[in-house]
């Protein structure tokens, strides 16, 4: 018999007493007969999203760590202890996602078309899981170590109709939207999206002060690493902290003395959050985006692809230290797509050697922006003499190589950032078989009060829904209030691609093969024992 989403948390909740963690001491919550008070005992979700991160790219990472730290074979990582199943990734339009639909499905718990941001396949606003928690009464937070108004973060707290529209994503975020503040905690990159375009390091398009803005909507607002370490667990929200123009740097490139690390925030929000949170009815919920493993998946950079991939397990470890000392508190984490299409391995040699990515020491973004400001008589000897050697760690120096990425140089930094990663993935025998995304599953993982019944794979919607139940609360509500939001940033032209696949949308638009895309989707959602039946139990 197949049963719903709801139906199966119902009984998750049920059994939540039922099933302790075995770090967890707590002889009152391991009976196995919960009482109606701790049944409504406040709770808090934690949603992390490593974005662009692949099952591949977990082996590469485990395997470095093993083989240049004599770990055993059956070592596992602070990801693999949490591994529950896997999540499909496409979108309403595309069976390759980008990061704004693959992050809206989990916010809204709806498919929608690639770069749709907090809006559904008709283009309107659909309320998320941030929203409707805060308007329940919890307090909201949003850590990303990519600009706060890229499309991850973005897709929980604003709603546009296209991704790039991130000045009007920067206005939403801050308060200036139909429902008012809705994130208490904010800390990321990409203050440049709320600088007016009078001043020197802005990139909006207008001379709108969205700085200014938060602050008179009540916002605490820092830009600086000195002031991120003088918050307290006592910090007045609502709180906003960006440390760079654009993405915060790639863990390989970053200076701890100018930006935190991912781990670092973390730690801060659920220290924030927690004290916050202590005489509330409601707990928190907040979202951390592990955004650069996906930007070095697009470079083809596996230096600093693995660098952020494990910042990102330091970070998943200190979530499962606050979830052992908080027994309220559920994390639930996956990837919106995998990027890269990374293989370990290529040709014929059954061979990877993880030992070239050791030396490395930047990431081909700062590689490349440092080589866009040589003269260009002189990139030659700059890649020769310290590219190549001293920044890769590569004692062979080609003539192709240096000739590749000369070349590369020239044609801008895409290309040159490719041609940089390509030199390392060679050597270390890692292949890419594309420089976006791909269509693959990627893992799902989950701890804590409430996760016990996530086992298996599962459609990225029932993400989304495990999300919203998980917090009990109704998305509906939200989406009635959002009817009349702003979702077209003024000036800014955009098109839509045609979908790719069949969708239900074009189904039930009664389409050409409209009755097989039909009979298609049911088959789909036949296979899945959690399938979905509609409604809510709230």
């Amino acid at each position: 018999m197949k049963v719903s989403v709801l139906s199966a948390l119902a009984l998750v909740i049920a059994s939540a007493c039922a099933a302790p963690q075995p770090e967890v001491k707590d002889t009152a919550a391991s009976s196995s007969k919960c009482s109606s008070k701790s049944l409504a005992r406040k709770r808090n979700l934690i949603m992390m999203v490593s974005d662009g991160f692949g099952i591949a790219s977990e082996t590469m990472a485990r395997d470095y760590v093993q083989q240049m730290e004599g770990k055993p074979y059956e070592w596992l990582s602070a990801l693999d202890e949490l591994l529950v199943g896997t999540s499909r990734t496409k979108s309403s339009d595309s069976l390759v996602t980008d990061s704004a639909a693959g992050a809206t499905v989990f916010s809204c718990g709806k498919k929608s078309y690639n770069g749709a941001i907090g809006v559904t396949p008709d283009e309107k606003p659909c309320g998320t899981v941030l929203e409707a928690a805060k308007l329940k009464g919890y307090t909201t937070a949003l850590v990303s170590t990519s600009r706060i108004t890229h499309a991850t973060p973005a897709s929980f707290a604003a709603h546009v109709v296209h991704r790039d529209m991130e000045g009007l994503i920067a206005q939403q975020l801050i308060g200036n939207n139909t429902i008012g503040n809705k994130v208490d905690l904010i800390l990321g990159g990409g203050s440049c999206h709320f600088l007016p375009n009078t001043t020197k390091g802005s990139c909006r398009t207008d001379d709108l002060d969205v700085w200014a803005l938060a602050k008179n909507n009540g916002y605490s607002a820092f830009e600086s690493r000195a002031a991120f370490d003088a918050l307290k667990p006592k910090t007045k929200l609502p709180t906003i902290g960006l440390f760079t123009s654009s993405h915060m740097s790639y863990e390989i490139d970053r200076n701890p003395a100018l930006e935190p690390s991912l781990a670092e925030m973390t730690v801060k929000a659920l220290e924030i959050l927690s004290e916050n949170t202590k005489h509330s009815d409601q707990g928190f919920f907040i979202m951390i985006e592990g955004a650069r493993i996906d930007h070095a998946g697009h470079d083809n950079d596996p230096a600093a692809h693995l660098r952020d991939i494990v910042q990102y397990w330091e970070t998943v470890a200190a979530v499962r230290r606050f979830v052992n000392k908080n027994r309220d508190t559920a994390m639930i984490g996956t990837s919106d797509h995998e990027t890269g299409g990374l293989s370990l391995g290529m040709e014929h040699d059954y061979v990877w050697y993880p030992k070239y990515l050791k030396p490395v020491k930047k990431s081909s973004e700062v590689i490349c922006r440092e080589l866009a400001k040589v003269a260009v008589d002189e990139r030659e000897s700059f890649v020769r003499k310290t590219v190549i050697p001293s920044y890769l760690g590569v004692s062979n120096v080609t003539d192709a190589d240096v000739a590749s990425v000369v070349r590369a140089a020239a044609s801008g930094s895409t290309k040159c950032k490719l041609a940089v990663g390509l030199i390392v993935s060679r050597l270390a025998h890692i292949s890419w078989s594309t420089d976006g995304h791909s269509a693959v599953d990627v893992g799902l993982y989950a701890y804590g009060r409430g996760t016990e019944k996530l086992r298996g794979n599962y459609e990225n919607t029932q993400v989304g829904e495990f999300l919203r139940d998980y917090l009990q609360v109704d998305l509906a509500p939200v989406t009635k209030r959002l009817s009349n939001q702003l979702t077209e940033q003024p000036g800014f032209e955009w098109a839509r691609e045609p979908p790719s696949i069949v969708t239900r949308r074009s189904a039930d638009k009664h389409s050409s093969g409209s009755a097989a895309a039909a009979a298609y989707h049911a088959k789909l959602d036949s296979y899945h024992p959690l399938h979905y039946q509609g409604g809510h139990s709230h």
